[in-house]
């Protein structure tokens, strides 16, 4: 099977996840749930591997059931928004050349986070910032749905044809994937299934990426 790329002439658009694509927040979101688990009592390695199936809120519908949703939020928000002050985390390597590279308006952020929280992160890495960041606040259903894809390339004014997705995580690649767009894997041992590519890290995708900002190459992709 194979995707063509937009046609020649026509603008190319790339939306990329944030956490696990762009930044390194692996430890930072294991760190915070440990914290989140330890307040109310529970085990940390549990909550940690269901919160790395499900949002927040069916997360504490799973973990703490007998405890106020909102409660939970507030307090999992309280964390998040002190590891953006003090945690220690990076941006992957190539991802300040890649984002740099890119022509402006070209590009977005989709992202399962928030947005301060994201601005926060960038301002500490020195990654810049795009013009449009489609956070968990802007739409109604989350990864995988694919809500979240199609809103910023409507944002921006792309069809989805045109739409380059990076992810790292099968939600976020079925969320690509179900909007109509080509999807590209980055940060993992194997490739997710689905992707039209995939490559081992971020810094081996940049120069693919910026190509097809470019329109530089025709690149019908293989699955």
């Amino acid at each position: 099977m194979t995707r063509e790329s937009a046609q020649s002439g026509r603008s190319r658009y790339v939306l990329f996840d944030v956490d696990g694509t762009l930044m390194d927040a692996v430890s930072n979101q294991r760190q915070v749930w440990r914290a989140w688990a330890e307040r109310y009592g529970l085990d940390a390695d549990e909550v940690y591997q269901v919160a790395l199936r499900t949002r927040p809120m069916e997360t504490f519908a799973q973990v703490a059931a007998d405890r106020d949703p909102h409660a939970c939020l507030a307090a999992l928000h309280e964390l998040e928004d002190e590891d953006v002050r003090s945690g220690v985390y990076a941006a992957f390597d190539g991802a300040s050349e890649l984002l740099h590279g890119l022509p402006p308006g070209s590009w977005a952020l989709v992202t399962s986070n928030y947005e301060h929280r994201v601005r926060g992160r960038f301002l500490r890495t020195g990654l810049p910032v795009p013009g449009l960041i489609v956070d968990a606040a802007a739409v109604e259903e989350g990864k995988p749905s694919p809500v979240p894809y199609l809103r910023a390339a409507a944002l921006l004014g792309a069809e989805p044809e045109d739409c380059l997705v990076v992810e790292d995580a099968p939600s976020g690649v079925e969320s690509g994937l179900r909007a109509g767009m080509t999807v590209w894997g980055v940060n993992a041992a194997a490739a997710v299934e689905g992707v039209h590519r995939h490559f081992g890290s971020l810094s081996a995708a940049v120069p693919h990426i910026l190509a097809f900002a470019s329109g530089s190459h025709g690149h019908a992709v293989a699955r």
